[in-house]
C-alpha cells in the first residue's frame, strides 16, 4: 500500500537549499536593497521591545544621578553653614573692636585674645532632667577638645564643656543654676557675674547693690576674667531692673542672646598658645655679668 504523504528531501538537502536562498536574499539586499522599506518597518516593530530593555538602566542612572546631586547639595550645604558660622564668631570679634574703636581705645592694646583653633560641633542629645541644662556635642578627646573649654554659637555664649569622652562631650549651658560668667556691661565696663536661673531664657545678676549703674537695655559681654571665656563675647541683655523694699541688691534679669532652646550647631574655640618668655642667661663663674 502507497503511503498518503510522500517523503520529502533529506535533511541536508533541506539545509544546503536554506544556505543558498540566505546567500541569495543577502547579495540582493546588498547590491540592490531591495528589503530596505522591510527592515525599516522591522525596526519600527522592534524599537519599543528596546526602549522596555533599556528602560531599567535609564531609571538607575536617573536615580543615581539625583541621588549624587542630593549628597553635593547636603555636603555643600553643610560646608556653607560652617563657614557661616565661623564668619559670624568673626563679626562678633569686630564688633568688640568696633566699641573699643569708640571709646578711643588703642586696638593693638585690646584684651581681646585671638583664638588659634575654631570647630564647628552638632547637638546629638539633649538632657531630659528640667533641673539640669546640659547637652551632648559629637567632638570629643579624638578631636582635642578639653574640660572647661568655651562653647559659643552665631549668637553668642552658649556654655562650656564639662566632661569628655573619645568622640562625645557634654556641655553645661549658662543658663544652668550651677553655672557662672564673668560678664561687663559693655556701656560702662561694670562687671559681675551671670549665673544662670534654671530657665533657659534668663540669666540674673547676683549681689548688685541698688544703687549700681545697670539699666534695662544694657548689653552684658564675657569679660575674660577667670581665663576660661575669652573677652568680648555677648552674652546677653537686661530685661529687668527691680528694686524692692527692703533688699539690699536689686533684682536683676538678663535674656541670653544665644536662644538655647533651638541650639543645633555650636562652635569650640581653642585658646592661642602663649608664648614663652626667653629666661635670663646665667653667667658662668669668671664671667662678666650682662
Amino acid at each position: 500500500m502507497k503511503p498518503i504523504f510522500g517523503r520529502g528531501p533529506s535533511l541536508p538537502i533541506r539545509l544546503t537549499l536554506a544556505v543558498l536562498a540566505c546567500l541569495m536574499l543577502i547579495i540582493a539586499d546588498s547590491r540592490y536593497q531591495s528589503f530596505a522599506g522591510i527592515k525599516v518597518y522591522l525596526n519600527s516593530l522592534v524599537s519599543p521591545l528596546q526602549y522596555m530593555a533599556n528602560s531599567p538602566r535609564l531609571l538607575l542612572d536617573s536615580a543615581s544621578t539625583q541621588l549624587m546631586s542630593r549628597q553635593a547639595l547636603l555636603n555643600q550645604a553643610e560646608r556653607m553653614e560652617r563657614e557661616l558660622f565661623l564668619l559670624r564668631d568673626d563679626l562678633l570679634r569686630l564688633r568688640h573692636l568696633e566699641q573699643e574703636n569708640q571709646r578711643l581705645r588703642e586696638l593693638l592694646g585690646s584684651p581681646v585674645q585671638r583664638d588659634a583653633r575654631r570647630m564647628v560641633a552638632e547637638i546629638m542629645a539633649v538632657d531630659t532632667d528640667p533641673f539640669s541644662h546640659q547637652v551632648v556635642i559629637d567632638k570629643g578627646s579624638l578631636q582635642g577638645v578639653f574640660e572647661g573649654q568655651p562653647v559659643l554659637n552665631e549668637q553668642g555664649v552658649v556654655g562650656q564643656i564639662i566632661s569628655v569622652g573619645k568622640t562625645t562631650s557634654r556641655v553645661l549651658l549658662i543658663t544652668d543654676t550651677s553655672h557662672g560668667i564673668p560678664v561687663r556691661v559693655a556701656r560702662n565696663d561694670i562687671r559681675a557675674i551671670a549665673s544662670g536661673s534654671g530657665r533657659l531664657d534668663r540669666l540674673v545678676l547676683d549681689n548688685i547693690t541698688r544703687n549700681t549703674d545697670i539699666q534695662q537695655g544694657d548689653v552684658l559681654l564675657s569679660s575674660g576674667l577667670a581665663g576660661r571665656f575669652p573677652e568680648g563675647y555677648p552674652v546677653g541683655r537686661v530685661t529687668h531692673v527691680g528694686h524692692e523694699e527692703g533688699q539690699a541688691f536689686a533684682d536683676i534679669r538678663i535674656t541670653p542672646f544665644a536662644a538655647l532652646d533651638r541650639v543645633r550647631y555650636l562652635l569650640l574655640l581653642w585658646p592661642e598658645p602663649r608664648v614663652a618668655e626667653p629666661e635670663p642667661a646665667v653667667a658662668e663663674p669668671g664671667e662678666p655679668t650682662p
